[in-house]
Parts: C-alpha cells; sequence; structure tokens
C-alpha cells in the first residue's frame, strides 16, 4: 500500500507539468522519450534466468499495451483538456480494473457496472460546460483508451506474477518498456518532428521519464502484486483529488467550482460503489 501511494503522489505533479511545458511537443514525442528514460533505468537490471520465449513476448505485448498505448492516448489527450480535467477523466480507472478482472474470471457484478456508469456521468458534468463539445468529448475519449489500456495491463500483469512466482520484477520490468517504446517509436516515426526542446521541457521529461514511468510504474506494479484487486481499484484514484488540486493551486488553472465539485460527489458515489463491490467475496 505504502509503494502506491508514494507513486500517487509523484504522479500528481505529471498532469500540469506535460500540459503547461510539453503542450505543443508532439505527442509521440513525448512519449518515446519518456518511455525510452524509462527503459534506460531498467536495462541495467535485465536478468534472461528462468525466462521463456513465451514468458519474455508476455511481458512485451503487456508492456507495449499498459505504457505504450496507454501513453500515446494520454499524452494526446492533453491537446484537448486542461489538466485538471485530464486527472479527472483518469477517475473510471479502477472501475475498468475490477471489470476486467470479473470479465477473466467470468462473472458480472452489477455494482461494477452501475459505477462505471456513474463515473461516465460525473465526468461528463465537466464536459457539458464547454460550448464546443467537439473538443472535451475527443480528449475524454483519449483518456478512457488510455484508462482502458493501463487498466488491463495491470491486471495481465498481476496474473502473470501470480503464475511465475519466481521472476524478480526489476530483472523483467525492462521488457514492459521495451515493449512500450517500440510501439510509441513506430508511432512516431509516422510524423514529421522539428522540435527544439527548451531546458523546462527537458527537465519535465527527465522528471517524467526517470520518476514518473521508469520508478513509478515499476514501484506501482510491484505494489499491485502485494495488495488485493479491490485495493489496487480504490488506489488507482488517489492521484485524481491530488493531480486536480495540483493543476489549480500550483500551476493556477481556472475551473468552475461549483461543476466541479458536483462532477467529484458524483464520482464519489461512483468511487463508493466500487468499493462496495470490490469487497464482496
Amino acid at each position: 500500500m505504502v509503494l502506491l501511494i508514494v507513486v500517487s503522489l509523484v504522479w500528481a505533479f505529471s498532469f500540469g507539468l506535460i500540459k503547461h511545458f510539453l503542450g505543443g511537443v508532439d505527442s509521440t514525442l513525448v512519449a518515446t522519450v519518456r518511455l525510452g528514460l524509462a527503459l534506460l533505468v531498467f536495462l541495467p537490471f535485465l536478468r534472461f534466468r528462468g525466462l521463456t520465449a513465451r514468458t519474455a513476448f508476455s511481458l512485451l505485448g503487456i508492456g507495449a499495451l499498459q505504457f505504450g498505448i496507454m501513453y500515446l492516448a494520454y499524452i494526446e489527450s492533453f491537446r484537448h483538456l486542461q489538466a485538471y480535467e485530464a486527472a479527472l477523466f483518469t477517475i473510471t480507472t479502477p472501475i475498468l480494473v475490477t471489470l476486467f478482472a470479473d470479465a477473466l474470471d467470468r462473472t458480472l457484478r452489477p455494482w461494477a457496472l452501475a459505477a462505471a456508469l456513474l463515473a461516465v456521468a460525473g465526468t461528463a458534468l465537466v464536459v457539458l460546460k464547454s460550448a464546443d463539445l467537439k473538443i472535451p468529448l475527443t480528449g475524454l475519449a483519449l483518456v478512457q483508451v488510455s484508462n482502458a489500456a493501463f487498466a488491463v495491463g495491470q491486471v495481465l500483469y498481476r496474473r502473470l506474477r501470480a503464475r511465475h512466482t519466481t521472476l524478480r520484477d526489476h530483472e523483467v520490468f525492462a521488457f514492459l518498456y521495451a515493449g512500450a517504446f517500440a510501439v510509441a517509436a513506430a508511432a512516431m516515426a509516422t510524423h514529421e518532428i522539428s522540435v527544439e526542446l527548451k531546458t523546462p521541457q527537458v527537465l519535465t521529461l527527465l522528471y517524467l521519464g526517470v520518476l514518473a514511468s521508469g520508478g513509478g510504474f515499476f514501484l506501482w506494479n510491484v505494489g499491485a502484486t502485494r495488495v488485493s484487486a479491490g485495493t489496487l481499484a480504490v488506489m488507482n484514484n488517489a492521484k485524481v483529488p491530488l493531480g486536480v488540486a495540483g493543476a489549480l493551486l500550483v500551476f493556477g488553472e481556472q475551473a468552475s467550482l461549483p461543476t466541479l465539485a458536483a462532477s467529484l460527489a458524483v464520482l464519489g458515489v461512483a468511487l463508493w460503489l466500487a468499493g462496495r463491490h470490490a469487497n464482496r467475496p
């Protein structure tokens, strides 16, 4: 649990940093650099001991989904959203974690579905305040693709580690980042990119790549193997109020406080439903 809390604090500042320092930089470049830095962090720890080819490819695939596709969609969403909106819209992640875990267990529990629908309604309150719905709806859709990729990746990694108990996380995590980096680099190769990064942007990329991605996702996935699915689902949203607060207080974004309060209230009920579902046998 402590690992998940620490990572949530690190991630809370990522929303504002991406929006205010990397908003004009191509999203595929940001994703590629960020994941490339994370890969470099864990390459020295890479070990092939005890790994079959099937397990290695599974790790590559999980990384491509959980980090690669997730980042491409997530970073692109900042072209359409404020940082606090991006933070708020990630609130469906734990519900998706629960629903996907249930799907693999071949069960469907109505509380999770009700929570998912209520969470959508809560985020809609923020989206509907905009005069041009197309922009925030596009951003909302991108965040939900990101949420789904991150949720599925977490569940798959938990299940893989449960089957391969002799694996050591730090010795195989480079495989996940390698899969993610390959996806991001392939996407970047389809773009014509010409950009000159300034010092604040370079420092932001280092923070995101080394701390938020390199250290953060490793600690998150390790922490995910040490808690129940219900606890993991709830902890996915610890970063949401922190991210919203950071965007408003640290980075000076403006928001309609009554609308934001109403949205958070609805989302709080959705989380309560998700928690009630997660705690049932």
